[in-house]
């Protein structure tokens, strides 16, 4: 009799493990993703990746508001009997009561090397603090956030110009991969799982839209990599004459001079460590993106201007 698999998750990033495990044949007796979401305006009804993935797919899908005191909820996963459950962002704390609904446990795959990063952005707050490594940690999930044991942990290398979409889509990857090595072996209760180091738990907290603000007088590195966490969304940004400018693309360069100058003419600007930001790709609040050369044939910002959050 195949195996019964509940499978929760909401972005992007869970499509290709969900996706991977369907066409390798594991039973998916139910999807759980967040519910759709409507546009600023209200025009729209915006659907979760997931909840796309499973409608193409012919998956019984399910989109509660909250797990927590939802009796309905519980009494279906109750009643369902499963024999595991596979978390892959799905963007709700799983209740303690829920953890014993199933005969193997809820198990997590989280985008960082554990204890490392436990919570909402790993990936993000990686390129961040300019990390050199990052991967997956498969993990079983307990009462605190992130904080359960770890069975597997997958490392990959940080290109200092890659951005979050681009790690991001690496590690998708990897678990839709590296989950089917594992598990089988998880269903029939061989997997062997250890505690996290708890001692060396860092937090990777919710990325808050002002985060992207960029000061000028900060290393250039570590603009790089506020530009390259923040891709796609909230984006990193600076003022300038009352508008706002989204930094889309930006490499590291050799000029110099004040902090928050505009040091050329291919939109190089001066940083706080003698280094610059050169910017490859902006994009004006409320316009489209553009290459810096394209940018600068009409911008207000030309070389010598002085820009704001020094």
């Amino acid at each position: 009799m195949a195996k019964r698999i509940i499978f929760m998750g909401t972005p992007l990033f869970a499509v290709p493990v969900l996706k991977s495990l369907y066409q390798n044949g594991h039973s998916i007796s139910v999807v759980y993703t967040q519910p759709p979401k409507k546009s600023h305006r209200g025009q729209k009804i915006n659907k979760s990746p997931i909840q796309d993935i499973s409608e193409t797919l012919n998956l019984n899908f399910r989109t509660p508001g909250h797990l927590k005191n939802n009796e309905e909820e519980y009494k279906f996963l109750e009643e369902l009997n499963a024999d595991l459950a596979i978390v892959v962002a799905y963007g709700q704390i799983i209740p303690k009561e829920y953890l014993n609904l199933t005969k193997n446990g809820f198990i997590n795959i989280h985008g960082s090397l554990l204890p490392k990063w436990r919570g909402a952005a790993p990936i993000q707050r990686s390129i961040m603090n300019l990390e050199s490594e990052t991967g997956i940690s498969i993990m079983k999930i307990n009462e605190e956030l992130d904080s359960g044991p770890v069975s597997n942990l997958y490392k990959i290398k940080i290109d200092p110009n890659n951005n979050a979409k681009e790690v991001s889509k690496k590690l998708s990857l990897l678990a839709a991969d590296k989950i089917l090595d594992i598990i089988d072996d998880i269903l029939e209760n061989k997997v062997k799982f250890f505690e996290q180091d708890h001692s060396k738990a860092t937090y990777a907290k919710k990325i808050d839209k002002e985060e992207g603000k960029i000061v000028w007088s900060n290393e250039a590195s570590k603009i790089i990599g506020k530009i390259n966490g923040l891709f796609p969304s909230p984006g990193a940004f600076f003022d300038f004459s009352g508008e706002r400018y989204k930094i889309l693309k930006a490499e590291v360069g050799y000029g110099s001079g004040k902090a928050g100058e505009v040091i050329s003419d291919q939109l190089e600007i001066a940083c706080g460590d003698n280094k610059s930001v050169k910017i490859l790709e902006i994009q004006r609040q409320g316009k489209r993106p553009q290459k810096n050369v394209e940018f600068m044939l009409g911008s207000k910002i030309k070389k010598g201007s002085m820009l704001l959050n020094v």
